[in-house]
């Protein structure tokens, strides 16, 4: 159905043809194809990136809800590449010429394999190549970025991924902003209270296969003195080998936090006009992890 739709290669704006009535600059032509999963099911919002001869990028965007995707480029040689997540990336190369249509038709995502998972046992969290960091907004302002400088954890991975269970804690006075008196505040009874809860802590016991190498780790964040459960959109990137040769695993997470939800109001400042952080901190967290020697 697409390639009829699409036609082959043609006219791109001629009266009657495919693309008709889409304005197509004299120079240029149209470049499409459709992202077919190995069912023949379309998938949709996969990312692709159009480069010319000398891999320069030309256009970018992610596939329509049918799977399609359509770039108008000046006439000339690219490569196209599909990516999506749990799938292995396609690549493909075509001509397009000044008023023409080129059409690589259906192409097929080939299901990637997933990477292997950490072993079961104990796996402790390496700080040096590790990090937890946040963003954050003044209301009407910037943004504000920090991270937390203490921090240790531990995994325990089961013989099923699923079973496994995690815990980190965080040291509340370590937050960095790259500004003391602001980083001074922080800390202060306005905001953390270190003084009366030194700690943020995350506990875990739930992990879900989301497909490919997505999992969603959900448990107990415990902040300010309130828990509330949160999930954490995680990517698994693998296992490798440090500069010793030891072994060791490495995700990406994220979550996003509301301030309101962990008793962090703050209405006096706002009622003395004191710009203070937005609604939501996002949490951005690099980590890697060892087995227990």
């Amino acid at each position: 159905m697409f390639g009829r739709w699409l036609g082959n290669r043609g006219q791109a704006g001629g009266r009657g043809g495919a693309l008709a009535g889409i304005q197509v600059p004299r120079t240029a032509g149209v470049l499409s194809c459709r992202a077919l999963d190995p069912l023949n099911e379309p998938v949709q919002q996969a990312g692709f990136v159009v480069t010319d001869s000398v891999g320069r990028k030309v256009a970018a965007g992610e596939t329509d809800p049918f799977g399609g995707l359509l770039a108008t480029v000046p006439a000339g040689d690219y490569r196209l590449a599909v990516k999506a997540e749990g799938f292995t990336p396609f690549h493909g190369a075509a001509t397009v010429t000044a008023g023409a249509h080129a059409t690589l038709g259906d192409v097929t995502l080939q299901v990637a394999r997933p990477p292997q998972l950490p072993e079961p046992g104990d796996w402790d969290i390496e700080p040096n190549h590790s990090q937890i960091g946040f963003t954050a907004r003044h209301i009407g302002l910037a943004r504000v970025h920090g991270r937390f400088n203490t921090f240790a954890g531990a995994v325990r991975i089961a013989d099923r991924m699923e079973d496994s269970a995690m815990h980190v804690v965080i040291d509340a006075a370590s937050i960095d902003t790259n500004a003391q008196m602001r980083d001074d505040h922080l800390r202060s009874s306005d905001f953390l209270d270190v003084g009366r809860c030194p700690t943020l802590e995350f506990y875990s016991e739930r992990f879900v296969h989301r497909g490919g190498n997505r999992w969603g780790v959900t448990g107990a964040l415990t902040l300010h003195g309130v828990s509330r459960t949160v999930t954490l959109d995680t990517r698994y990137l693998g296992l490798g080998n440090g500069l010793e040769g030891e072994t060791r695993a490495a995700c990406r997470a994220t979550t996003e936090l509301h301030r309101e939800d962990f008793t962090l109001t703050w209405q006096t400042m706002l009622a003395r006009g004191i710009a203070v952080v937005g609604p939501s901190i996002s949490i951005d967290l690099d980590i890697q992890i060892v087995p227990r020697g």
